[in-house]
């Protein structure tokens, strides 16, 4: 139990680097890249559009690696494909550390897309896989809580430091920080491999086996890696394993889309709307976040036993429908950091989502049905900025079709809506896999 322990808090302060080199920067960016592009304008359709450019790509590369990455890591542990995403993450982050001129700025943007198809989502895809490898069924929906009360933290802090930092010295601090993520992962996080003799459950895709003939006896020889990596037949079989899986799955596209939009749109709407600059989305970040890692840590895992982990991701999805609403309609600069209460039930959402679906397979594959569904997210990530970024930009433009600056955050609104909708019919998914099977997890 103490070692279990253990190795859990490594996986949480690996987690917290990393979030907080990837969070630190996001306040700055947009100053950045509008410094870069359009210098002395506060609109700037090229950054909009090069921004959702930029997200249909990560989409694409990350719909296609995150399945593989999670199969992988279901055959060769945990520890040994972490290494991969938070290695390549530094690349990116050393350039604008360097200079944030025009020419740098698209050396980094071009970085940024090729490392971000590896990167966007696999820390927390794997660091799920992890959790499920050492965490019993009914109480994975905590862990996951306060994994992703961790990562808010990491959210606060970062966007903490970066009020006291320049533009440049943010980008110095996370690239400092994501090496040391790595070298303390190496060196501190214990492997995680899932046992693959565990005979309580029953693996959906099965893993096929070449057989030889050797002095008349057939003989069973390993499939080589790469014929391992799970195809599109396998993908859909596993979306098809179960019913709660599949409609999880739906969720979490639906969910993702909205997200996608928000992070398209949100920051080039609240510059156009109300001119806000880096501290102001520094403060904003900062009040979601504190709101958010206390809830996440204390007062979800108080509600998942007696609520349930369907009911809380209908009621987070309901609230964020709310949230986008008001959003859209913002008519002063204090509406945004009003609204942000509402990150205290917004996040019982996607942790509630990464439950369930891991009650639906068993031990050994849990890192292929994280990964289907950060998959299944990439490709809502794919479609997103194809929509709402000339959206965002045709109606913060003097020539919109009609005065709504928050109409792209409606449509988002609309989306979660459909995501709630479609969220109430799960319920509290049953579990797949047995508790039995988990003599090496531990309770929380």
């Amino acid at each position: 139990m103490e070692q279990k322990l253990k190795a859990l808090s490594h996986l949480y302060v690996t987690v917290f680097m990393s979030g907080f080199a990837t969070c630190i920067v996001i306040p700055a960016i947009t100053d950045v890249t509008m410094l870069a592009l359009c210098p002395g304008t506060d609109e700037c359709s090229l950054a909009i559009y090069l921004s959702g450019f930029q997200q249909a790509v990560i989409g694409v590369g990350t719909a296609l690696m995150m399945p593989l990455i999670g199969n992988l890591s279901d055959q060769y542990g945990r520890k040994s494909l972490l290494t991969l995403p938070m290695a390549l993450s530094i690349i990116p982050f050393t350039v604008l550390a360097c200079s944030r001129t025009t020419n740098y700025f698209y050396a980094y943007y071009a970085l940024k897309t090729l490392t971000a198809m590896i990167c966007e989502g696999s820390v927390n895809c794997l660091a799920l896989a992890y959790l499920a490898d050492n965490i019993a069924d009914s109480q994975r929906a905590s862990a996951f809580g306060i994994l992703s009360g961790i990562t808010s933290a990491a959210f606060v802090c970062a966007n903490l430091a970066a009020h006291f930092l320049s533009a440049g010295s943010t980008f110095q601090v996370a690239t400092f920080v994501s090496m040391l993520a790595v070298v303390y992962m190496r060196i501190f996080l214990e492997e995680s491999i899932p046992d693959r003799d565990d005979s309580m459950t029953q693996p959906i895709l099965k893993e096929s086996e070449d057989v030889i003939q050797k002095d008349g006896n057939v003989v069973p020889r390993k499939m080589p890696a790469f014929k391992r990596i799970p195809s599109l037949g396998d993908i859909i079989s596993l979306l098809r394993s179960s019913p709660s899986f599949t409609q999880a799955a739906v969720v979490a596209f639906f969910y993702n889309l909205a997200e996608g939009g928000l992070i398209s749109s949100s920051m080039y709407y609240l510059k156009a709307r109300f001119h806000f600059n880096k501290n102001q989305f520094a403060d904003l970040m900062l009040i979601s976040g504190i709101i958010a890692t206390a809830s996440q840590l204390f007062i979800m895992p108080l509600l998942v036993s007696p609520i349930g982990d369907g009911k809380l991701l209908s009621v987070g999805l309901l609230v964020s429908c709310i949230h986008a609403i008001i959003y859209s309609l913002a008519w002063s600069p204090w509406v945004p950091y009003a609204t942000t209460a509402l990150s205290a039930v917004m996040v019982f959402a996607p942790p509630s989502l990464r439950s369930i679906v891991s009650k639906q397979v068993g031990s050994t594959e849990q890192g292929k049905a994280q990964g289907c569904i950060s998959g299944v997210s990439s490709m809502a990530n794919i479609i997103a900025p194809l929509i709402f970024s000339p959206l965002t930009a045709s109606f913060l433009s003097e020539d919109a079709p009609f005065h709504f600056p928050g109409f792209s955050i409606l449509c988002i609104a609309i989306i979660l809506a459909i995501a709630f909708i479609l969220s109430s019919t799960i319920g509290n998914a049953p579990s797949n896999s047995s508790d039995k099977s988990s003599s090496n997890c531990m309770e929380v």
